[in-house]
């Protein structure tokens, strides 16, 4: 049993808080929460509105938003450097995948259109993003694409403005909603759906371009069983992961699978899964959720249920000192 205390709060939510969904996504920019995309209705996009929740204030505001807005979509990603939120990709009210790469400046509002179609990576949704820790690249693996599940890695660097195709892995089996985290050097992929729920975890070292299948212990006598459809988050170097789809729904997208309520915690250095007690009031089992990082925290908004009902409620998952 892991020896990491893990406390979960609850946020109460005021007046004015977005409508409950899931396949959306969340960026954390100093203590405000941007949210963007997602349904309420199985692949109906809500709304392309960026809802913004202040995590000291703990209110909700609609961002002023201008310049080349994108359009609603679910299954869509999004990460934060700097003042910047970077979104790529999600599939839209015709259920196509895209395949546009837009930035949102998070103090004057403006969104620009950076790539799309031949300058982009392939279309796709239910992917990953990541930004590395220096705020200078951009990560996107994996998820759905036109033809099938993908397994490739693309990296945007933010002064040059271009993207490039890195190696890919010959063991990485493509799939959809993988948890993607840049630490140590190294871009994680960890688990996803391929037909099966699956159980690796895959590093790729970006000082030698080169991908390592990881052989992951357990502290606990069982090990993690397969999942996608999750959020991840660091803390130092441990990988933060609740929750996700451990068994689809016959009714694909359309119903609601089995979901998992289980924390677990990927020590990078050691190799080991923990597998901490969440205290406090406990998130519950879900997928298709959102999450970012905040401060020792992982933040948890949203998702489906086991009901196949959306969720609008928000949980910090924080590392007790």
């Amino acid at each position: 049993m892991s020896c990491l205390a893990v406390s979960s709060e609850e946020i109460t939510q005021q007046e004015g808080a977005p409508k409950a969904r899931s396949s959306h996504a969340v960026a954390v920019v100093g203590s405000k929460a941007y949210v963007f995309g997602g349904e309420f209705e199985p692949r109906v996009p809500i709304d392309n509105k960026v809802h913004v929740f202040d995590l000291r204030q703990r209110s909700w505001a609609v961002a002023e938003s201008r310049g080349e807005i994108p359009s609603a979509r679910v299954g869509v990603a999004m990460t934060a450097a700097g003042n910047t939120i970077f979104v790529f990709g999600g599939r839209d009210e015709q259920h196509q995948e895209l395949n546009e790469f837009f930035s949102f400046d998070t103090v004057t509002g403006e969104w620009r259109l950076l790539s799309a179609e031949e300058t982009s990576p392939p279309h796709r949704s239910y992917h990953t993003l990541a930004a590395d820790k220096q705020g200078e690249n951009i990560y996107t693996f994996g998820g759905c694409g036109k033809a099938g599940r993908l397994n490739d890695l693309w990296v945007f660097n933010i002064e040059s403005s271009t993207w490039k195709k890195l190696p890919e892995s010959s063991t990485l089996a493509p799939r959809g909603g993988p948890g993607l985290a840049i630490v140590n050097g190294a871009v994680w992929v960890i688990f996803g759906f391929c037909g099966d729920e699956l159980t690796d975890v895959h590093r790729f070292d970006i000082a030698s371009q080169t991908w390592e299948e990881v052989q992951v212990s357990c502290s606990s006598l069982q090990k993690p069983i397969g999942r996608s459809v999750f959020g991840t988050s660091c803390v130092g170097n441990k990988i933060f992961l609740y929750g996700g789809e451990v068994d689809p729904s016959d009714l694909g997208h359309l119903g609601a699978g089995a979901f998992t309520d289980e924390l677990l915690v990927l020590d990078t250095e050691k190799l080991v899964w923990e597998k901490p007690r969440l205290e406090g009031k406990h998130p519950g089992a879900r997928g298709w959720y959102a999450a970012a990082g905040f401060e020792n925290s992982m933040l948890v908004y949203g998702g489906n249920s086991a009901t196949n009902d959306r969720l609008d409620d928000m949980f910090l998952l924080s590392v007790r000192a």
